[in-house]
């Protein structure tokens, strides 16, 4: 899969929070040296990959985390030590970057209370985080939200790699409803139709 596309699908999450007073033209702290913007983007996707060929006899594949703008453009990149996992890369990835006010996306393996709390109370970030069954009471909150009466969906429709895949999109505000997570907002609810064209099997996934 291509990094540019990993990006699109990073943006496809569950929870989402729009950054206090955050903004393109918030201002950097005083007494810090000024840190570098990765460009003027508005989403930055967090993205782990094995490189392909990089394993050997003695030593497992190597393993990167990378920060990528929806374009593809690769603007950080570190290589997770073996001993350890993406997690423990994410803030050192992100943190030598300006991202106030940018989106930030990641998938379900770092919906993790303090990268929520990282992003917006440090970085000024807004995000967009996957919840999936490695957070079971968080998914099972998520699954039991008033779904029924959200009326407004978006419908997205795209033909590649041989499918055609319908996406519905359904946004609910979650302020007040008790949904547990640092600073959360909004959640989001994607419901997939994809037909193999030249089988014609069709599949069905929510998240």
């Amino acid at each position: 899969m291509s990094r540019a596309r990993a990006a699109r699908r990073a943006s496809a999450g569950l929870a989402f929070h729009p950054a206090p007073g955050a903004g393109p033209g918030l201002s950097r702290r005083a007494r810090r040296p000024a840190r570098p913007r990765p460009g003027r983007v508005q989403a930055i996707a967090v993205d782990g990959k094995s490189a392909r060929g990089s394993r050997t006899d003695a030593a497992p594949a190597a393993h990167l985390l990378s920060a990528v703008t929806a374009a593809g453009r690769i603007v950080s990149q570190l290589r997770v030590s073996d001993k350890t996992n993406e997690i423990t890369a994410f803030t050192a990835l992100l943190d030598p970057f300006d991202l106030a006010g940018t989106v930030v996306t990641a998938d379900a393996l770092h919906t993790q209370r303090e990268h929520a709390k990282w992003l917006v109370e440090v970085k000024k970030t807004h995000y967009l985080l996957v919840v999936k069954g490695n957070q079971p009471k968080l998914h099972a909150a998520i699954k039991a939200l008033p779904w029924k009466e959200v009326t407004a969906r978006r419908y997205d429709r795209e033909r590649g790699h041989g499918r055609r895949e319908t996406r519905s999109v359904r946004t609910l505000t979650v302020t007040g409803l008790c949904l547990d997570f640092p600073h959360v907002v909004q959640a989001v609810k994607i419901l997939r139709h994809r037909t193999e064209i030249r089988t014609g099997r069709v599949t069905r996934q929510t998240v």
